[in-house]
């Protein structure tokens, strides 16, 4: 219904950052599971620096366009379509922050647990306002 627009836009990459905090409350939820659990590394997702690094190549202009004499020439400037990012969950091997050699930091894992529950709660409200706004607009 949307699609094509900037509301689309908007709502479609809230949508995704939305799904992306889900998983990231499972992930986080499973390092605090393990907070006691010999050798167990901490995992983080990320996501966010790559979808604005597509935002950004989608409207960031080359300084000069290249030319191209033949198809396997690779072109400086690549737009990346945001819906092609897809979150990345990575293993922290390079700590250790226990004696038996798990290093999640319970204080650490409860802090990030509170900040992405309030991020996906101003996402719900951002979401909510818009079509709130939509619904104003058609009656």
């Amino acid at each position: 219904m949307f699609e094509g627009t900037s509301l689309g836009r908007q709502i479609d990459i809230l949508h995704r950052t939305m799904d992306v905090s889900m998983l990231r409350q499972n992930v986080i939820a499973n390092n605090i599971a393990n907070a006691n659990t010999p050798n167990f590394k901490r995992t983080e997702v990320n996501f966010e620096s790559r979808l604005a690094y597509a935002l950004e190549s989608s409207e960031r202009q080359p300084r000069f366009r290249e030319r191209l004499t033949n198809e396997r020439h690779i072109p400086f400037h690549r737009t990346l379509d945001y819906r092609d990012v897809r979150p990345r969950r990575v293993l922290d091997f390079t700590t250790t922050a226990k004696n038996n050699g798990n290093n999640v930091d319970i204080e650490v894992e409860s802090m990030n647990l509170l900040n992405n529950q309030l991020a996906y709660q101003m996402m719900t409200r951002s979401v909510a306002d818009s079509f709130a706004r939509i619904n104003l607009v058609l009656r």
